[in-house]
């Protein structure tokens, strides 16, 4: 029997950029490159499940506007698992675009933005530790980092979700 393996590229920009989590998410999940989305803006407003924020990109159209994150390969058949962790048609819909790797390459990729949005809303501490593990393994700039740890974020009420989702990093 010939089986060909049908893989699809993946932009990851806020807790998936972490290797531990996303591979703890979908098994296939393997690191191509950093890269850059111009023309959008990170935000910390998608309305997660639990009431708190999560990662959005912005589409502004203002090339000074840019997302950095990690481009990852998975297996095609692994997409269902993605969608349903990232709550596709659930407060995220699907886009592709197109992201310039660290090696220059401009490459087409999957990834997600967010429909249901509070600007209000601030990312537990959790949520926040996930985008700088990612963030800090893939040594995305300082000023960005930065940015990032600047993000205001509040306590979980459920300590044991804290706990769980910071497991991994041990």
């Amino acid at each position: 029997m010939n089986t060909t393996r049908t893989d699809i590229l993946y932009f990851a920009y806020g807790s998936n950029m972490s290797v531990r989590r996303i591979t703890k998410r979908v098994p296939s999940a393997a690191v191509i490159d950093t890269a850059r989305l111009h023309g959008h803006r990170l935000g910390f407003r998608k309305v997660g499940n639990d009431g708190s924020a999560k990662c959005d990109v912005e589409h502004t159209q203002q090339q000074g506007h840019v997302v950095i994150g990690v481009l990852f390969r998975l297996l095609s058949s692994d997409k269902k698992i993605l969608d349903r962790i990232e709550g596709l048609g659930q407060g995220y819909e699907q886009k592709h675009v197109t992201v310039l790797t660290n090696t220059g390459n401009s490459v087409k990729a999957h990834t997600y933005y967010a429909t249901t949005i509070n600007d209000s809303l601030s990312p537990y501490h959790w949520y926040k530790e996930h985008v700088l593990a990612g963030a800090r393994e893939h040594r995305l700039p300082a000023d960005y980092i930065r940015m990032i740890e600047n993000i205001n974020a509040i306590h979980d009420p459920d300590p044991d979700r804290h706990t769980t989702e910071l497991a991994i990093y041990r």
